[in-house]
């Protein structure tokens, strides 16, 4: 039997987004679902909407991370360390310093310590990898997905972990739909890193779509009030993460209130979604109590990890985006760092591949994020707590709010708010 454990299954709407999808698939019908999560109740609450979501697969659940993973084929890791009270901080301290963010779980100050946080956790999940399902794949959600990335390739290059993010699919789709083609009929081709990858071609019937959108912008004024749009007319390629998103990996938004106004980024957005995911979980848990309906899931919410495991069982040939260690991939970024690029599946696994060199101005702006990236990791593989302040330093949305002084005060800040989540080396 073809087993799937999930950590961090308290998750729940991803949860049951990933049990419905993968259930979809009529080979995967009677899969085994392993489920674990630290928090009993919100396990409990997981296991009701697998058997619920998949009456015919078999359900098992085990507070002990190591006993749920014994027998893996697959492991889908969405742990996200702290929880609601950890993300809150993330966006509290750095504003009492006058810094805003938007998401903060990729890049930024929030981006550093969600990663510091996370890597403690990573070394234990890797280990249990190796020890009980050594062979199995190890599919991430958790962010920040470069940092994390690395941080598995650095510490444990044997196990086959594979980063996975829709972000591609969805700026392809919405890009499309804005220029009236069918989305199924469009050709593209998207590299760089997690949530700064770039449309590098994107094409109907061999010909450019970007004439098409240039013309779309230029009839809509408010299509131009976007990070993304802005980013796309002074680059020459459309970055694939959310405007959201995209603001807080640059030097140039943020910082400035005329900019937040002009480009309407929502500042603190994430701390919101937090706050709704919560809320959203309490009404799953008391429905499934009482035995009324669940709240509803979005439509056509398209996640990687079940075609991932479908053509693991059934040999199918598709195309998606992973992140993985650059190795011989993206020629012009750092090699061992962790980049996005496109990859083929089939029976065998997930096999990236090579693009060559991205345009100089991407790879710039890559190279940039992936520093910080670097430092964080090298801050918790070589026990230097100096690369904490020295990523924080080197990170473009930080930079150019803070002076340096303030930007190491709010290091110390962020460690003391954060404590024991934090590595030992790091404190």
């Amino acid at each position: 039997m073809f087993t799937i454990a999930f950590v961090g299954a308290g998750s729940v709407e991803f949860t049951r987004q990933l049990l419905r999808d993968i259930t979809s698939f009529p080979e995967l019908a009677d899969v085994e679902f392993s489920l674990h999560d630290i928090d009993s109740e919100r396990l409990e609450v997981a296991a009701g909407l697998a058997r619920l979501i998949a009456p015919s697969a078999r359900v098992r659940t085990s507070s002990v991370r190591r006993e749920a993973l014994e027998g893996a084929d697959v492991v889908v890791n969405m742990v996200a360390i702290g929880g609601h009270e950890a993300t809150l901080r993330d966006f509290d301290v750095p504003e009492s310093f006058g810094l805003r963010q938007t998401i903060g779980d990729t890049l930024g100050i929030g981006g550093i310590f969600r990663g510091l946080r996370t890597f403690p956790f990573l070394d234990g999940l890797a280990a249990d990898v190796l020890a009980v399902c050594p062979d199995a794949w190890l599919l991430n959600y958790t962010n920040p997905m470069a940092m994390n990335i690395q941080y598995l390739a650095t510490v444990a290059p044997r196990v086959k972990a594979v980063g996975l993010c829709h972000s591609v699919h969805w700026t392809v789709h919405d890009l499309s739909a804005l220029v009236g083609v069918p989305h199924d009929e469009v050709d593209f081709l998207s590299a760089g890193v997690n949530h700064q990858a770039w449309i590098l071609r994107w094409e109907h019937e061999g010909r450019s779509l970007y004439p098409a959108l240039d013309a779309a912008i230029e009839a809509s004024p408010e299509l131009a009030r976007r990070v993304r749009v802005d980013m796309y007319r002074r680059l020459g390629f459309y970055p694939t993460e959310t405007s959201e998103h995209s603001s807080e990996y640059v030097p140039w938004y943020l910082g400035h209130r005329s900019e937040v106004d002009r480009l309407r980024i929502p500042v603190r957005d994430y701390a919101t979604i937090s706050a709704e995911n919560v809320a959203t979980y309490e009404k799953t848990r008391d429905a499934l109590a009482s035995g009324d309906a669940l709240p509803p899931l979005e439509d056509e919410a398209v996640e990687y990890a079940p075609q991932v495991i479908h053509s693991l069982v059934t040999g199918q040939r598709r195309t998606i985006q992973v992140n993985v260690a650059n190795h011989g991939l993206i020629s012009n970024l750092p090699a061992g760092m962790a980049v996005e690029v496109p990859a083929t599946l089939d029976r065998f696994g997930v096999h990236p591949h090579a693009v060559g060199a991205l345009p100089r101005q991407l790879a710039a702006l890559n190279r940039s994020f992936l520093n910080v990236v670097d430092l964080t990791v090298a801050a918790v593989v070589e026990g230097d707590p100096a690369h904490v302040r020295h990523a924080a330093l080197c990170d473009p949305a930080t930079a150019a709010a803070l002076t340096a002084g303030q930007i190491s005060e709010l290091v110390v800040a962020m460690t003391a708010a954060h404590g024991d989540l934090l590595p030992a080396s790091v404190r």
